[in-house]
């Protein structure tokens, strides 16, 4: 199995430790220069590092609220509903100098795929981390779809298991930021 690496994001100005079997989505297609997304080699699972613009109308709770209804609004999501919010302890973060608040959100979104037409229940688990500094929030997010009941369990699919809450915690965690002017002057 291949390891967890550090990987750098954001044209090296961000390093993270990805899950192992992590393919940079913008190998195969555009991604905005705002977001960096990975895919699952297997399944359906993605992980997606976003700088947005800090929404300092929303606080604490709240914010991580917003930006889990604006990303269900981006994604067309028929429903979406939020399971639980937790805040995030910094000291476990190793952007914890420049974050001033961190939260995490588990729900659900109704989605459906580009092409088709079924919408399937996608359990998202979102970090929101707050950069005030920077004028900054920070959104990881894991989207963690069921499993498609087509998905060949042949051997090779078999040494690379589904990611984990522990695989995104670890992104969330290791998240570091290596040259601030990604943020533009100060």
């Amino acid at each position: 199995m291949e390891p967890t690496r550090d990987y750098p994001l954001f044209g090296g100005a961000f390093s993270a430790t990805l899950p192992p079997g992590a393919l940079d989505v913008s190998d195969l297609r555009p991604v905005p220069d705002n977001q960096e997304v990975f895919c699952h080699r297997v399944t359906d699972q993605s992980l997606i590092v976003e700088l947005l613009e800090l929404q300092a109308h929303v606080q604490g709770e709240e914010a991580a609220r917003y930006h889990f209804e604006d990303v269900g609004g981006v994604q067309g999501a028929r429903a979406v509903q939020v399971d639980s919010v937790q805040p995030l302890l910094l000291e476990n973060l190793a952007l914890r100098s420049c974050c001033q608040e961190a939260w995490v959100l588990s729900g659900k979104q109704q989605v459906a795929k580009e092409n088709q037409q079924v919408a399937k229940d996608v359990t998202v688990h979102q970090a929101l981390l707050r950069l005030p500094r920077y004028q900054t929030d920070l959104l990881l997010t894991f989207n963690d779809p069921p499993p498609d009941n087509r998905l060949s369990l042949g051997p090779e699919n078999l040494s690379l298991p589904p990611w984990s809450l522990g695989d995104f915690e670890q992104l969330v965690t290791s998240l570091t930021l290596h040259d601030p002017n990604i943020f533009g002057p100060q």
